[in-house]
Protein backbone atom coordinates (compact mmCIF):
# COMPACT_ATOMS: atom_id res chain seq x y z
CA UNK A 1 0.00 0.00 0.00
CA UNK A 2 2.86 2.44 0.78
CA UNK A 3 4.47 1.80 -2.94
CA UNK A 4 0.52 2.85 -4.12
CA UNK A 5 1.23 6.07 -2.26
CA UNK A 6 4.05 7.05 -3.25
CA UNK A 7 3.85 6.37 -6.80
CA UNK A 8 0.60 8.41 -6.46
CA UNK A 9 2.05 11.21 -4.62
CA UNK A 10 5.17 11.40 -7.23
CA UNK A 11 2.84 11.25 -10.43
CA UNK A 12 0.82 14.35 -8.29
CA UNK A 13 4.30 15.97 -8.38
CA UNK A 14 5.35 15.72 -11.38
CA UNK A 15 1.75 16.90 -12.97
CA UNK A 16 2.82 20.28 -10.77
CA UNK A 17 6.01 20.51 -11.80
CA UNK A 18 6.68 23.09 -15.26
CA UNK A 19 7.76 21.78 -18.29
CA UNK A 20 10.63 22.65 -20.20
CA UNK A 21 9.34 21.39 -23.18
CA UNK A 22 6.56 22.72 -25.55
CA UNK A 23 5.16 20.48 -28.32
CA UNK A 24 2.32 20.99 -30.73
CA UNK A 25 1.71 18.63 -33.94
CA UNK A 26 -1.38 19.77 -36.80
CA UNK A 27 -2.38 17.00 -39.09
CA UNK A 28 -2.17 17.97 -43.35
CA UNK A 29 -5.57 17.62 -44.74
CA UNK A 30 -5.54 14.70 -47.25
CA UNK A 31 -1.52 14.30 -46.75
CA UNK A 32 -1.69 17.03 -49.28
CA UNK A 33 0.12 20.12 -47.71
CA UNK A 34 -0.71 23.28 -49.75
CA UNK A 35 1.48 26.30 -49.23
CA UNK A 36 -1.56 28.21 -48.60
CA UNK A 37 -1.71 26.62 -45.46
CA UNK A 38 0.46 27.88 -42.81
CA UNK A 39 0.51 26.37 -38.76
CA UNK A 40 1.09 28.64 -36.02
CA UNK A 41 2.57 27.33 -32.93
CA UNK A 42 2.13 30.16 -29.98
CA UNK A 43 3.58 29.55 -26.27
CA UNK A 44 4.89 31.72 -23.67
CA UNK A 45 8.39 32.75 -22.98
CA UNK A 46 9.25 33.63 -19.26
CA UNK A 47 12.86 32.60 -19.07
CA UNK A 48 15.28 34.69 -20.73
CA UNK A 49 18.10 33.59 -19.99
CA UNK A 50 18.34 29.91 -20.87
CA UNK A 51 18.10 29.26 -24.52
CA UNK A 52 16.27 27.05 -26.43
CA UNK A 53 16.56 24.13 -28.89
CA UNK A 54 13.58 24.11 -31.74
CA UNK A 55 12.69 21.01 -33.46
CA UNK A 56 10.67 20.58 -36.36
CA UNK A 57 8.74 17.01 -36.19
CA UNK A 58 7.23 15.79 -39.61
CA UNK A 59 5.51 12.85 -39.91
CA UNK A 60 4.73 11.74 -43.81
CA UNK A 61 4.41 8.36 -45.52
CA UNK A 62 7.37 6.37 -47.40
CA UNK A 63 6.13 7.57 -50.67
CA UNK A 64 7.23 11.34 -49.75
CA UNK A 65 8.87 12.24 -53.10
CA UNK A 66 12.03 14.05 -51.64
CA UNK A 67 14.71 13.71 -49.56
CA UNK A 68 14.41 16.90 -47.54
CA UNK A 69 11.91 19.82 -47.36
CA UNK A 70 12.28 23.75 -47.72
CA UNK A 71 10.58 26.04 -45.31
CA UNK A 72 10.49 29.47 -44.33
CA UNK A 73 10.08 29.77 -40.51
CA UNK A 74 8.75 33.05 -39.51
CA UNK A 75 9.01 34.16 -36.14
CA UNK A 76 6.58 36.49 -34.61
CA UNK A 77 7.53 38.34 -31.25
CA UNK A 78 6.24 39.48 -28.17
CA UNK A 79 4.79 43.29 -29.17
CA UNK A 80 5.36 42.60 -32.94
CA UNK A 81 2.94 42.57 -35.42
CA UNK A 82 4.32 40.73 -37.86
CA UNK A 83 6.29 37.77 -38.28
CA UNK A 84 9.74 37.36 -39.71
CA UNK A 85 11.64 34.90 -40.74
CA UNK A 86 14.00 33.08 -43.91
CA UNK A 87 14.43 29.82 -45.43
CA UNK A 88 15.33 26.56 -43.89
CA UNK A 89 16.79 23.17 -45.26
CA UNK A 90 15.93 20.31 -43.42
CA UNK A 91 17.48 16.64 -44.65
CA UNK A 92 14.89 14.11 -44.31
CA UNK A 93 16.69 11.09 -45.77
CA UNK A 94 20.75 10.18 -46.60
CA UNK A 95 21.86 10.13 -50.05
CA UNK A 96 21.21 6.95 -50.69
CA UNK A 97 17.24 7.42 -49.72
CA UNK A 98 17.45 5.93 -46.33
CA UNK A 99 15.02 8.17 -43.75
CA UNK A 100 16.91 9.75 -40.83
CA UNK A 101 13.80 9.39 -38.83
CA UNK A 102 11.88 6.73 -36.85
CA UNK A 103 9.63 4.30 -39.33
CA UNK A 104 6.71 2.00 -38.89
CA UNK A 105 5.50 0.24 -42.06
CA UNK A 106 4.99 3.04 -44.75
CA UNK A 107 4.95 5.95 -42.02
CA UNK A 108 8.28 7.90 -40.81
CA UNK A 109 8.79 10.87 -38.08
CA UNK A 110 11.15 13.12 -38.08
CA UNK A 111 11.96 15.03 -34.94
CA UNK A 112 15.00 17.27 -36.61
CA UNK A 113 16.63 21.10 -35.77
CA UNK A 114 14.74 23.52 -37.04
CA UNK A 115 17.39 26.25 -37.06
CA UNK A 116 19.34 27.01 -40.23
CA UNK A 117 22.48 25.22 -38.69
CA UNK A 118 20.97 23.31 -35.86
CA UNK A 119 22.15 25.42 -33.31
CA UNK A 120 19.69 26.88 -30.29
CA UNK A 121 17.90 30.07 -29.84
CA UNK A 122 18.05 32.57 -27.26
CA UNK A 123 15.00 34.47 -26.59
CA UNK A 124 15.56 38.12 -25.22
CA UNK A 125 12.03 38.98 -24.12
CA UNK A 126 9.47 37.28 -22.17
CA UNK A 127 5.85 37.17 -23.41
CA UNK A 128 4.12 35.30 -25.87
CA UNK A 129 6.11 34.05 -29.18
CA UNK A 130 4.61 32.19 -32.52
CA UNK A 131 6.31 30.53 -34.71
CA UNK A 132 4.75 29.75 -38.52
CA UNK A 133 5.98 27.34 -40.60
CA UNK A 134 5.20 27.52 -44.43
CA UNK A 135 6.26 24.86 -47.21
CA UNK A 136 8.22 26.48 -49.74
CA UNK A 137 8.49 23.47 -52.14
CA UNK A 138 8.28 23.13 -56.12
CA UNK A 139 5.08 20.87 -55.90
CA UNK A 140 2.11 22.62 -54.80
CA UNK A 141 0.16 21.07 -52.18
CA UNK A 142 3.09 19.36 -50.92
CA UNK A 143 2.40 15.37 -51.35
CA UNK A 144 2.38 12.41 -48.69
CA UNK A 145 3.00 14.99 -45.17
CA UNK A 146 1.20 13.99 -42.57
CA UNK A 147 1.41 16.34 -39.83
CA UNK A 148 4.05 19.13 -38.83
CA UNK A 149 4.82 20.47 -35.63
CA UNK A 150 7.43 22.30 -33.10
CA UNK A 151 8.79 21.06 -30.11
CA UNK A 152 10.87 23.66 -28.13
CA UNK A 153 13.39 22.52 -25.11
CA UNK A 154 14.51 24.06 -22.94
CA UNK A 155 18.49 23.96 -22.40
CA UNK A 156 18.79 23.59 -18.93
CA UNK A 157 22.62 22.69 -18.21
Amino acid sequence: MKLAHLLLLSLLYCACVPSNVYEKNVSIQSNRWKSSFKPTYTFEISDTLKNYQPYLTIRHTDAYPFSNIWLKVNVKKPGDSVFTGGPVDITLAQSNGKWLGRGMQDIWEHQLPLSARGEAIHFSRTGTYSIQLEQIMRIDPLPEVMSVGVRLEKITH
